[in-house]
C-alpha cells in the first residue's frame, strides 16, 4: 500500500456531503471512483479530514488514499490523473504528496478554518447563486464581530451544536471568529482545531441576529452559557460555506 494525500477544491451544491451515501452522490463516492481506474480497477479507500455537508464547499479540502503498492505513481500523476477522471463532476486535485502509512488526513490535522459569505444587499446573487448566503435587510458587520469575539477560546458549544452531533464532547477550543465587510459581502472567518456538527452554521445564524439589531453584542455569550441549542439562532444555510483550509504539523503539499 502506497499512501498519497491530495488537497481538493469543489463546488458542493449537487453533491449529498463527503461522506458516501446511498441517497446520492458523494464527494467521497466520486474520488474513490476516480482514484479506482487511476489504479486500473482497484478498490483505494479514502479519508478525509473534515466531512463537509450536503451544499458545502471547498478550497483547501484534505484526504489522503490508499493506492496498491508497485503503481508506478508520482505527484503529478496522482494530481492530474485523478482530475481527468473526476471530470465532469466539480472536483479537483490541485496538489498531491506521498505520505507515511502512520500520517492521517483527519488525526494528523491540527486545525482546519472555514469562510462563510454574506451578501448583504436587497437583491439577489445572479452569479454566485447556491455559493453565498444572500440577506437582504442591513447588517452591522462591526457589531457581528464585536459580540463573535465574546466566545473565543475554549468552551461548551452545546448551543450551537446540530442535535444529531455524534461528538463525544460539546467542548471545543474556537480559536477566531472574525467578521469583515467588504463592500456588500460579509465574511465570516472560523478557525479552530475541530469543530461540532453545523457549528459553524449554527454560529453565523445567531451572529447575523446581532447584525440585524434583534440581539446585542452580548446575545452570543448569553447563547452560549445557556448550553441549549433553543437558545441560539438558526442554522444558517450550506452554500455560504467554504473549507478554506486545514493544517498539519509539518507541511504536506
Amino acid at each position: 500500500m502506497q499512501r498519497w494525500a491530495v488537497l481538493l477544491e469543489y463546488d458542493g451544491t449537487d453533491f449529498v456531503g463527503w461522506q458516501r451515501q446511498e441517497n446520492g452522490v458523494s464527494v467521497q463516492s466520486v474520488l474513490e471512483e476516480a482514484a479506482r481506474r487511476l489504479s486500473g480497477g482497484s478498490e483505494v479507500p479514502s479519508v478525509t479530514a473534515g466531512r463537509t455537508d450536503a451544499g458545502v464547499h471547498a478550497t483547501g479540502q484534505v484526504a489522503h488514499l490508499d493506492f496498491p503498492a508497485g503503481l508506478p505513481l508520482t505527484a503529478r500523476a496522482v494530481r492530474d490523473g485523478l482530475s481527468f477522471h473526476l471530470k465532469p463532476y466539480p472536483v479537483v486535485v490541485l496538489a498531491a504528496a506521498p505520505v507515511s502509512a502512520e500520517w492521517s488526513a483527519r488525526f494528523s490535522a491540527t486545525g482546519r478554518a472555514y469562510r462563510y459569505r454574506i451578501l448583504n444587499r436587497p437583491s439577489r446573487p445572479a452569479l454566485e447563486q447556491n455559493r453565498i448566503w444572500h440577506v437582504k435587510f442591513p447588517l452591522d458587520a462591526e457589531a457581528m464581530h464585536a459580540a463573535a469575539q465574546t466566545i473565543l477560546g475554549r468552551h461548551d458549544f452545546t448551543s450551537f451544536r446540530a442535535a444529531a452531533c455524534q461528538a463525544k464532547s460539546p467542548l471545543r477550543t474556537l480559536d477566531r471568529l472574525d467578521v469583515r465587510r467588504e463592500g456588500e459581502v460579509i465574511s465570516v472567518i472560523a478557525e479552530a482545531r475541530s469543530f461540532l456538527h453545523h457549528q459553524v452554521r449554527n454560529l453565523v445564524g445567531s451572529l447575523q441576529l446581532v447584525g440585524c439589531g434583534r440581539w446585542p453584542v452580548s446575545g452570543m455569550r448569553t447563547a452560549l452559557d445557556a448550553r441549549d441549542r433553543c437558545r441560539a439562532g438558526p442554522t444558517a444555510p450550506p452554500d455560504g460555506l467554504i473549507l478554506t483550509g486545514v493544517v498539519y504539523p509539518e507541511p504536506v503539499f
